[in-house]
């Protein structure tokens, strides 16, 4: 497996594949589970050779404590990736992939980006495309594979494609849960005994959801929602949306002609936490 940190390493290793060669990519900011090993092996059997990336992107955290918390562990990464078939990492630095300047630019997603995460995190979505955006320069792969678990993202860097000229597709991979529910993420390494005890209720909630969504209204089915985190001693709603799946639009009244989606984000003490489901 090539392990590469510089851009000009990975850009001229892709080069020397070949325009045959078909090039699938898997972005992550590391911490990696079981969740981003299957998007490695479902590029490893759509393509011809899989390039993974690690890279914390500091302009999509809306906290500077987030950011620092981040969890961090790249030869564990590495050896992770090395499991898999794994052909080639880049691991840039902030540095490498900012330069001086360490912003990002600011981005017109037709209305995406204000909904949900872009309404409680201020500027997300501007540095993930910045960062998305700078990889498929460097990488420039046939495909690339992102979890259903972020959603949101999976659809901006969907709505980032389509207003640049890459021939990328772009393919959504269904999220990767626990035995008890709970949807895989780097941050639950930081939860506590307690809140690790409390969080597949997430789940079970959304389960719960998208029962009653065959036969309750939208407005009762949340105030249900809210009322179940209203009291938790552990657990703290941050919001909760049914949404039609590829506008993101929330939706007050059912129409069997949309394809809705329940979308929630829940504080573990500082520990947010988000998760989906179609309905």
């Amino acid at each position: 497996m090539l392990v590469f940190p510089k851009i000009k390493s990975v850009t001229e290793a892709i080069k020397l594949l070949g325009s045959s060669v078909r090039v699938g990519f898997v972005p992550t900011m590391g911490a990696l589970h079981k969740g981003h090993l299957s998007l490695i092996e479902r590029a490893r059997k759509e393509n011809d050779f899989v390039v993974a990336s690690i890279f914390v992107n500091p302009t999509q955290f809306d906290k500077e404590a987030d950011l620092t918390k981040y969890p961090r562990g790249l030869e564990a990464d590495l050896a992770m990736l090395r499991s898999t078939g794994c052909d080639m990492v880049f691991t840039p630095s902030t540095e490498e992939m900012y330069a001086q300047n360490i912003q990002s630019e600011s981005f017109d997603f037709d209305g995406l980006e204000q909904l949900m995460e872009g309404k409680h995190r201020t500027g997300h979505f501007d540095g993930v495309g910045t960062i998305v955006k700078r990889l498929f320069e460097v990488v420039k792969p046939n495909c690339a594979y992102f979890g259903e678990k972020d959603f949101q993202q999976l659809q901006i860097v969907k709505k980032l494609v389509e207003k640049n000229p890459w021939p990328i597709r772009i393919v959504g991979c269904p999220i990767f849960r626990e035995t008890d529910g709970l949807a895989m993420s780097s941050r639950n390494l930081r939860l506590t005994k307690t809140q690790r005890a409390a969080v597949p209720l997430i789940y079970k909630t959304l389960l719960e959801v998208s029962k009653q969504f065959q036969t309750e209204e939208v407005l009762a089915i949340k105030e249900r929602v809210t009322t179940i985190f209203d009291k938790h001693p552990v657990l703290r709603l941050d919001y909760f949306d049914i949404a039609e799946e590829t506008s993101l639009r929330p939706v007050t009244n059912k129409d069997p002609k949309l394809t809705c989606r329940a979308f929630i984000a829940v504080f573990a003490g500082e520990i947010r936490l988000i998760d989906n489901m179609r309905l």
